[in-house]
């Protein structure tokens, strides 16, 4: 009886050790099951995307490259057959969409890279591509639609003017961009004979998307920011804040001049911000808790990865609960070694508009192959809140006062409903320079959009930015 019970025990370990092998091998058969799909549903796009990746020059061989289209199917870029079977790609703006739509050529940017895979790809019906295998001709590439619309851009970049600089502009409601323009840019039709000098030239930086990859320190625009902060923490208090303004502000060893030195006198929280008062807000910070401070930037996407499918750079905010104060103050008014993108403080001010809650930006609409059938669809995602809906409304009241009082007044009597932040950020030793900022909102009914500008070494924000503001802003409600 005891040799049985030997030997049954030892038959249940030996099924045990089985029956464990046996899920080991399901498990991992699960796993790579699972990992083959993600691949071939996300990962396989990414990498034929990637530059370095040989099948691009394969797929180029058998398809000939799709359309790039706007919003409203204006040609944005296309591949033309010449008589010798020699193939050209046509960009009929020209710079207009330099950095935005790219060029496929000397390596790919912009959409051009970023729809690489569906432009090389071909869902043309399948007795087509069959009879193209046959007779050894391309197939036609699938066509990308864009949420990029043309009047806004032409609007945008010809008030950008002979600045360099970015203006981005979007719908909140959606993360739809609608216009992304970068200066100085270049004609992606004459990339070839261009690209010894572009690709050299560090100074200007044409190749450069200064709306994505463009850092700048935010100046008075990042004053949203430490605002925020402070609602945060004087949730009860902030009707009570007074401070009366000299034209600068001394702490310690530390000075902070408003701009120009002008004297603000006794301003309240609203007309700190609604004057850009940089004396007031240094006072501020001084009060300010600065691991909650950086958890706030944290919260608005600081420091960290953006939720965007297309290049970009990531904006810095030094704050710690080492910092010193005189570190806080010139962050709190978008100083010192702070840097951010103009995509980055559009997302802020998108956010704010949409009551808290921040939709993706997204350059592509759908894909469709030639004969406009729908292959894909992209559609509007969130990414969550970066904030509650009060503080949200109340951040749309300060940024209301800013041009109903402030320094955007120019918006004041529109026909629309405007709203923003003005901002003079100093980038040099020489105080007397600075880039000019705006980032706000405007809506009239159901529309609305968000517009984001920045222009190198021009100066004011509220006398050179603003006005392109009230342009755009006019050509979308008209």
């Amino acid at each position: 009886m005891l040799h049985f019970k030997k030997n049954h025990e030892k038959s249940n370990n030996a099924n045990r050790e089985i029956a464990n092998i046996t899920y080991l091998f399901v498990a991992l058969f699960i796993f790579m099951l699972g990992y083959f799909m993600y691949y071939i549903g996300i990962s396989s796009t990414e990498a034929i995307n990637n530059t370095y990746n040989s099948r691009q020059e394969l797929l180029a061989k058998k398809v000939i490259r799709g359309k790039i289209y706007a919003r409203n199917y204006e040609v944005l870029a296309e591949t033309l057959v010449n008589a010798d079977q020699t193939e050209t790609r046509l960009y009929p703006f020209g710079n207009l969409f330099a950095q935005a739509v790219g060029f496929s050529t000397k390596g790919k940017i912009g959409i051009e890279s970023l729809a690489n895979f569906n432009l090389l790809t071909s869902n043309a019906y399948a007795s087509e591509r069959l009879q193209d295998i046959i007779e050894g001709e391309k197939s036609i590439g699938d066509n990308v639609v864009t949420t990029l619309d043309v009047s806004m851009q032409q609007v945008a970049n010809e008030a950008l003017g002979v600045y360099k600089g970015a203006i981005i502009v979007m719908d909140p409601t959606t993360g739809e961009i609608l216009s992304m323009v970068s200066k100085p840019d270049f004609d992606p039709n004459k990339i070839n004979e261009l690209w010894e000098d572009i690709y050299i030239d560090t100074e200007e930086g044409p190749l450069l998307n200064r709306t994505t990859q463009g850092l700048y320190p935010g100046g008075s625009t990042f004053k949203i920011i430490t605002l925020l902060e402070y609602l945060r923490e004087q949730k009860n208090n902030y009707l009570d804040y007074s401070f009366n303004c000299t034209g600068k502000f001394i702490k310690g060893d530390s000075v902070i001049n408003c701009y120009h030195g002008i004297s603000h006198g006794n301003v309240d929280l609203m007309q700190s911000f609604a004057k850009s008062c940089n004396s007031s807000f240094s006072n501020i910070s001084t009060g300010l808790n600065s691991n909650q401070f950086r958890k706030t930037c944290n919260d608005l996407l600081f420091n960290q990865k953006l939720p965007v499918s297309f290049p970009y750079a990531e904006s810095f905010v030094p704050i710690s609960a080492s910092s010193s104060v005189n570190e806080v103050m010139q962050t709190a008014i978008g100083q010192g070694t702070t840097q951010v993108t103009p995509l980055h403080m559009a997302m802020i001010t998108a956010a704010i508009a949409n009551d808290g809650n921040l939709m993706v930006p997204y350059l592509l609409q759908r894909v469709e192959n030639y004969n406009k059938d729908l292959v894909k669809e992209y559609k509007s995602k969130s990414y969550g809140k970066l904030m509650t809906v009060k503080e949200a409304e109340l951040l749309q009241l300060f940024m209301e006062e800013v041009v109903q009082s402030g320094t955007a007044t120019i918006l004041k009597d529109s026909k629309y409903n405007a709203a923003g932040k003005t901002g003079s950020a100093e980038f040099s030793s020489n105080k007397t320079e600075s880039h000019a900022w705006f980032t706000g909102y405007a809506c009239m009914n159901d529309k609305k959009i968000v517009v984001t500008i920045v222009l190198e070494g021009a100066g004011s924000g509220g006398e050179y930015a603003v006005p392109i503001a009230k342009r755009i802003f006019d050509e979308y409600f008209e």
